[in-house]
């Protein structure tokens, strides 16, 4: 392969591989965003039943934002092992029919989301928000 004549597989691999780290920037943004909700309840009295949903929707995007990564995580590896076996250009952009290939439903999606939120990359720090929000909730 040269610079200027890249094979379907090594393009494919260069978009999913910007596209992981993509989603990992938008992991940190939700972690970020659930720093500025927290901060934002303790410094301006943002009302707590309103704090609480918009923290765990947070979460909830953050794991849908992992679950997707990780599906980019699995192609990325098999398209390393078809460039590894001098695979032909046809096996490229197949992302989404391997994966429809294994979908078994909605609820098999809803167990890998809830899954990705319990990683510890992406739980924390939510529960130490929600934590510290209950704690400041309390009355003095």
């Amino acid at each position: 392969m040269t610079q200027s004549d890249p094979s379907a597989l090594h393009l494919e691999w260069r978009t999913l591989q910007h596209d992981h780290e993509g989603h990992e920037k938008v992991a940190f943004a939700c972690k970020l965003l659930a720093v500025v909700l927290t901060a934002q309840f303790t410094f301006f009295a943002l009302p707590l039943v309103l704090t609480v949903p918009l923290l765990l929707c947070v979460w909830v995007v953050e794991a849908m934002v992992r679950t997707v990564q990780g599906r980019l995580g699995a192609r990325i590896a098999r398209l390393e092992q078809l460039i590894a076996d001098g695979a032909p250009d046809s096996a490229a952009g197949q992302l989404h029919s391997e994966w429809l290939a294994g979908r078994s439903g909605a609820l098999r999606l809803l167990r890998e989301y809830g899954a990705s939120a319990l990683k510890p990359t992406v739980i924390f720090p939510y529960p130490v928000l929600l934590v510290l929000l209950a704690w400041l909730a309390m009355p003095a």
